[in-house]
């Protein structure tokens, strides 16, 4: 089985890492220094408790590597339509995709029944270049949990977590999403096979959506902005207006607004990925965790009036930082 890990940065990295320790046939995408690090010195992983170097194939050339049976892709969401031309080397008939990204992935309305069935996402994937490109059928469902970082080029820290959630548009148990669980299970991750792939997408979406934008708003982390009572009554605020647009959609939330807040709280001092990349200097993850939620509340006719304010606020500020 070969696996392609396109986009090994820190997520990526650390999947294709371990999946090559545990014998897959593994080869890792990535560019800059972190490429030749990784080429001259292997790819160094360090945990809690252990610390360990695999070398799996590397390069930044796609044709070098063949048609794959997965492609996991561990880009930014925004980053993945100007990636597909990359991606066509690797694909062939029985190719699968997974896409590990933050938000809603560019094949949310495949095979999801109703007025919407087969609908592209405009602000995540504009003009359907990754419906087109990639291909909907190709799509394998999952929702990241663990935190990683790129501690130097060529040496990733993980921090928590081990679970990877799949599961098929369609909500089928297949052949190929069996074998993807098992595959992440020999390199020691969680990876539970849901038949409601998008009930745990919107989980996760309800905190990124309204955490995220608030802490590169205020600089603030977790644990401040869940207790200060402005800042969570922004956050609930955002989340409700989402509910009712997921709730729509037919999503089920196995949790309620309390107490998905005070889940963010207990985490403690963490900064957000959004507050990480505007500190950084790196592009945030705007459209796939808010502007989509605008964008299906207009489909629906449901009303967004704080997330409309907060997606003003966090655009006015992403322009500002390019333009410094």
């Amino acid at each position: 089985m070969k696996v392609c890990i396109f986009g090994a940065g820190a997520i990526g990295g650390y999947l294709g890492a371990e999946m090559s320790r545990a014998g897959a046939d593994v080869s890792l995408v990535a560019r800059g220094a972190h490429l030749e690090a990784m080429r001259r010195d292997g790819l160094r992983v360090i945990k809690e408790n252990e610390e360990f170097v695999t070398r799996p194939v590397c390069t930044n050339d796609t044709s070098e590597l063949g048609v794959q049976d997965y492609i996991i892709i561990g880009l930014k969401a925004h980053q993945i339509t100007a990636a597909v031309p990359a991606l066509q080397p690797l694909m062939g008939n029985n190719t699968s995709v997974v896409a590990a990204v933050n938000g809603i992935p560019y094949w949310y309305f495949h095979r999801h029944g109703g007025k919407l069935d087969g609908k592209v996402v405009e602000s995540v994937d504009p003009g359907g270049v990754q419906w087109n490109g990639i291909g909907p059928e190709r799509a394998i469902g999952c929702i990241v949990y663990p935190a990683t970082e790129i501690e130097r080029p060529g040496v990733i820290r993980h921090i928590y977590g081990d679970k990877f959630p799949i599961g098929e548009p369609s909500g089928e148990i297949t052949p190929r999403v069996q074998r993807l669980s098992e595959l992440f299970e020999a390199a020691g991750q969680r990876a539970p096979v849901l038949e409601r792939i998008r009930d745990e997408i919107w989980l996760k979406l309800w905190g990124n959506l309204s955490f995220n934008p608030v802490s590169a708003l205020t600089h603030a982390t977790l644990d401040v902005i869940c207790t200060d009572p402005g800042t969570r009554a922004v956050c609930k605020a955002m989340m409700l207006e989402a509910q009712e647009i997921a709730e729509t959609l037919g999503v089920k939330f196995r949790v309620d607004v309390e107490r998905r807040i005070e889940g963010a709280r207990k985490v403690g001092a963490h900064k957000t990925s959004m507050l990480q990349d505007l500190e950084r200097g790196r592009e945030m993850e705007i459209a796939p965790l808010l502007t989509v939620v605008q964008e299906f509340g207009r489909m629906l006719d449901v009303p967004t009036p704080t997330i409309d304010v907060v997606h003003a606020l966090i655009c006015q500020r992403a322009m500002t930082a390019k333009m410094n």
